[in-house]
């Protein structure tokens, strides 16, 4: 009975030495040296799709919890207001256009105008030219004493009526040259507001498409603050979205685990939901700054503890191939990989529905 009871003894020892053995090549968590598990949650980038300018919410087209696609229609903003604006703007730009045609045939009067001008300053000048040849013939007659001076006194009257009139010939060119140099500038003016006034159309036609408010991503609909009939402010919240392209789990590392981990850590994720499956995710953000741990830590010793805050993301690719089952809040456990070179244990090789 006594030897019996040794035996039993040896073989108890044995358990116990074989069991140490183990635990000593594991951590807290159960998981061998080089791996660090945390709890966390999954969660997502969320997108706040609001008006851009003031006005009424003409209708909603998606539900809370609804997923949408990237651009698909979401609400619509009541337009009457712009489209009256729009059509003030139309009738702006063809009075405008109406302008420039009017311009350019100013110009062209102006430019007719300023070549009969320079045709009267030739006129004149042939004139002049005519007139100084009778002077001088007339002015040597009279010296020979064959002509009455009174011929003299006409001739020199007729020069300086003709050099008059090319001054004058000469001052109206300037006036026309003014002229058309003034219709060009009404016409540029014009062309000015003919652009002034499409780019206001095109502002309003802008802001007539922003009515349409469209989904800028692939997500799902967290939940509504406006509904239809309500007047909203510019920058007025309509609906919150979830990016289903950008889901990440956040958990605290305590500063050991933590100083040991970069970006693109392996990372295994496992959710209290499916704990049957293990998701592949890689670390996207360590935080600079240690921080306490989290108030939903509600032992004392560890919120006394300086954390690393941690962000793994999922794949984007992994995400849209299983875009029906993503899903935010989820509880679960993250497992980081703080040696490369140690192998993920078997019950973490990843592990998907499909699969």
């Amino acid at each position: 009975m006594r030897r019996r009871r040794w035996v039993i003894l040896l073989v108890l020892a044995g358990v116990a030495a074989a069991a140490y053995a183990v635990w000593s090549g594991r951590n807290g968590n159960g998981l061998p040296e080089g791996f660090a598990a945390a709890n966390g949650r999954l969660e997502a980038v969320e997108i706040d799709v609001a008006t851009k300018g003031s006005g009424r919410v003409e209708a909603l087209l998606v539900d809370e919890g609804q997923r949408v696609d990237e651009g698909q229609e979401l609400a619509r903003m009541d337009v009457a207001v712009l489209l009256a604006q729009k059509r003030e703007a139309e009738a702006n730009l063809h009075r405008a256009e109406i302008n420039v045609d009017t311009a350019g045939d100013l110009i062209r009067q102006q430019e007719a105008e300023r070549r009969a001008a320079d045709a009267t300053v030739e006129q004149r000048k042939a004139e002049v030219a005519v007139a100084e040849k009778i002077f001088d013939r007339v002015k040597e007659l009279v010296a020979r004493g064959t002509a009455p001076i009174e011929r003299l006194d006409n001739a020199t009257a007729t020069l300086d009526g003709a050099r008059a009139a090319l001054a004058a010939a000469e001052a109206g060119v300037a006036a026309a040259e003014a002229a058309v140099g003034y219709a060009r500038s009404e016409e540029v003016a014009a062309r000015a507001g003919v652009d002034a006034a499409k780019a206001t159309l095109e502002r309003i036609k802008a802001d007539i498409d922003d009515t349409n408010l469209r989904s800028p991503r692939e997500g799902r609909v967290q939940y509504i603050v406006a509904r239809p009939g309500e007047v909203l402010a510019s920058g007025g919240v309509i609906l919150n979205l979830v990016d289903l392209t950008d889901v990440y789990m956040t958990f605290f590392l305590p500063t050991a685990d933590a100083g040991r981990v970069a970006l693109g850590t392996d990372v295994r994720l496992v959710l209290d939901a499916a704990p049957q499956y293990v998701i592949p995710a890689a670390v996207s953000y360590v935080a600079d700054v240690a921080q306490f741990t989290p108030k939903t830590v509600e032992t004392a010793d560890e919120r006394a503890k300086l954390m690393f805050r941690i962000k793994a993301a999922i794949p984007q690719d992994l995400l849209k191939k299983y875009i029906a089952y993503v899903k935010t809040g989820l509880p679960g456990t993250a497992y980081v990989r703080l040696d490369p070179a140690t192998p993920w244990p078997e019950q973490l090789e990843v592990k998907l529905p499909d699969e």
